[in-house]
């Protein structure tokens, strides 16, 4: 077995999880009887306490001796509150439930990215490769349910993301190493929240998150709300689950075999590219193009999200002390994942009511701020190596 592979299937198990939530759970909402704006009431607010939540959650998990305890805890966590939105009725019960669920399953991620990322450094593998089957899981997830709400009623979806919450539990601690949290001599807690303050003094870290978190939150009307426009443009659920897991396959391709291109280009470079992709994508969803186009433009998600993605990481590392790498990696996660993802998504909700796909262009337009940035980035960037 290679040496990334079972952090590789870890991955898996996470994606699969959010494989399955993330373009089907609004649907699953809006059965139940829920509006637009409900639906992206619900959404958004982890994303947008994820700021808060996040470091916090990550302060927290630094505080275990080994890396995989915490990732074990958490999802256990999430399944407990998938688990009570099966059980409770109403918008504010589910609100409260998804709140825990979302806040919980987010923050694996980037805790399991700290140690793909020093695993990677030290076995000598490509971090790609890993987070790549997570990404594959991601696709088989996304056609798999929608081929499975063809046969069976929309119930199935909780059902299913429950589940595998539960093994990815089991996944943390059967899959992932005794990987020691700090090496040599451990942080307290006042020390490991002055680490965290000290990257909110850091220009360069701040530039760097900013820049990825706004092309990375410009995905926000397509995580929410694409299944239902596709819906109501008559295209059925199993073309929607190809669609969706189309453009994880070209993730994937991006993640595995142009590692040597993003290497090349540098982070900088890769930021600025995935921002003008981003900002031409969501100007031509806006149109509601027919089925070939929405695959044709679903292709650009190798750009818009897998090279910002593949950017972000290295330059977070690059702009945060060894200490505070979990802490790091987390707010990267919870800014692009949560502040700016969440407001766009509360925005997303109404601008879906009111105008349909045409609140693609909304996302175009945070797509160029974050392009904007990525250029003062490259600017910053090239007056220090002068």
């Amino acid at each position: 077995m290679k040496k990334w592979m079972p952090l590789g299937l870890f991955y898996a198990t996470i994606f699969t999880v959010t494989g399955i939530s993330t373009p089907f759970m609004p649907a699953w909402f809006r059965a139940e009887g829920l509006s637009g704006a409900q639906i992206g009431l619900i959404l958004s607010a982890p994303m947008i306490a994820r700021t808060v939540t996040g470091p916090l959650i990550a302060l927290w998990a630094d505080s275990f001796r080994l890396r995989r305890t915490p990732v074990m805890l958490l999802a256990a966590g999430s399944a407990i509150a998938y688990a009570a939105i099966s059980v409770l009725q109403g918008f504010w019960f589910w609100f409260a439930a998804w709140f825990v669920a979302s806040s919980l399953i987010a923050t694996l991620p980037p805790l399991t990215d700290v140690l793909g990322l020093r695993l990677a450094r030290r076995e000598g593998f490509a971090y790609g490769w890993p987070r790549g089957i997570g990404s594959v899981a991601f696709v088989l997830a996304n056609v798999g349910m929608g081929w499975v709400l063809t046969r069976l009623p929309h119930q199935v979806i909780l059902y299913a993301t429950l589940g595998f919450s539960a093994l990815c539990a089991l996944g943390a601690w059967v899959l992932l190493p005794p990987e020691p949290v700090q090496e040599g001599v451990q942080l307290n807690s006042r020390d490991r929240l002055n680490g965290l303050g000290n990257l909110f003094q850091s220009p360069m870290f701040l530039w760097a998150i900013f820049s990825s978190g706004l092309i990375q939150a410009a995905h926000a009307f397509y995580y929410g709300f694409s299944t239902l426009i596709w819906q109501a443009q008559g295209i059925s659920a199993s073309t929607i689950g190809a669609l969706w897991g189309w453009g994880v396959i070209a993730e994937v391709g991006f993640m595995w075999f142009l590692e040597g291109v993003r290497r090349r280009l540098g982070p900088e470079t890769m930021l600025i590219i995935g921002g003008v992709c981003a900002v031409l994508r969501w100007i031509a969803m806006g149109f509601s193009p027919p089925v070939p186009v929405l695959f044709a433009l679903q292709a650009l998600h190798a750009l818009t999200f897998a090279a910002v993605f593949m950017a972000s990481l290295p330059l977070i590392e690059r702009h945060s002390p060894p200490e505070s790498a979990s802490a790091a990696q987390v707010v990267n996660s919870a800014l692009s994942s949560g502040l700016l993802i969440g407001l766009a998504t509360s925005v997303s909700g109404p601008l879906f009511d009111h105008v349909g796909a045409k609140g693609y262009w909304a996302m175009a337009v945070m797509a160029l701020i974050g392009l904007m940035v990525a250029l003062k980035l490259r600017s910053l960037t090239a007056g220090l190596k002068a």
